[in-house]
């Protein structure tokens, strides 16, 4: 059972970036991102792991909702999801595709207080 998961340089920078505008941590960042993407109808694509992203323990992005992730994102696909395919699988492409949707949100909205709206409406 794997308890890491590496980001692509891709979502570290645009964490990292959504971090200093909206003084979030990037693990509540990527929480809101995996919920994004589960919103979307069809299933992420994986996508291989490779140098520059940032590395996160799986208890540090699921913590005490760890079933409840595995079973949104289990649900989301329709299917039985073993826990190795779980995390960090499809765990890691919910995020890449959620990052990518949270910052068009960002820029979206222009501001903090606009960006916290528009996901409290969605």
């Amino acid at each position: 059972m794997n308890f890491r998961l590496k980001t692509s340089s891709y979502v570290a920078d645009r964490l990292k970036q959504l971090q200093s505008s909206t003084n979030l941590t990037p693990n509540i960042l990527a929480r809101i991102a995996v919920s994004l993407s589960l919103k979307q109808s069809s299933v992420p694509s994986p996508t291989p792991s490779e140098a520059g992203g940032i590395e996160f323990n799986r208890n540090t992005l699921t913590g005490e909702h760890d079933y409840l992730y595995r079973a949104l994102i289990a649900q989301h696909a329709q299917r039985e999801v073993s826990d190795v395919e779980f995390f960090p699988e499809l765990f890691n492409a919910h995020l890449e595709r959620g990052v990518r949707l949270l910052s068009g949100e960002y820029q979206h909205a222009g501001n903090y207080d606009k960006f916290i709206l528009n996901l409290l409406r969605q």
